[in-house]
């Protein structure tokens, strides 16, 4: 029996994946044990352990659902709290997957 890392499993599940998946998905099926937060982190992991591996972890841009604005120049994983252009809280999280 073997037992894997929250990180393991987090990159055995996007390994797996033919689309982006945000935090919530990876939480549910991955690493329910998780809160989101925790998730980011580990993410940030995962993306320094892929690029050993010589894959790349990429990220779709979290989006404004009032406005449209894209997220793209973000340095963090983490999802906004708000949009620079409208002020909406209403974000959409940034969505991850492999590049092989």
């Amino acid at each position: 029996m073997s037992f894997l890392t929250d990180r393991e499993r987090i990159i055995n599940f996007l390994l797996s994946l033919r689309e982006p998946v945000d935090v919530y998905e990876i939480q549910r099926v991955a690493a329910p044990d998780l809160r989101p937060s925790d998730i980011y982190e580990e993410l940030e992991h995962v993306a320094k352990t892929l690029k050993r591996r010589g894959l790349k972890l990429v990220v779709v841009p979290a989006r404004c659902r009032q406005c449209g604005y894209e997220f793209r120049d973000r340095e963090r994983l983490k999802k906004p709290s708000k949009c620079p252009r409208c002020r909406s809280e209403r974000i959409d999280p940034p969505k991850f997957y492999i590049e092989h």
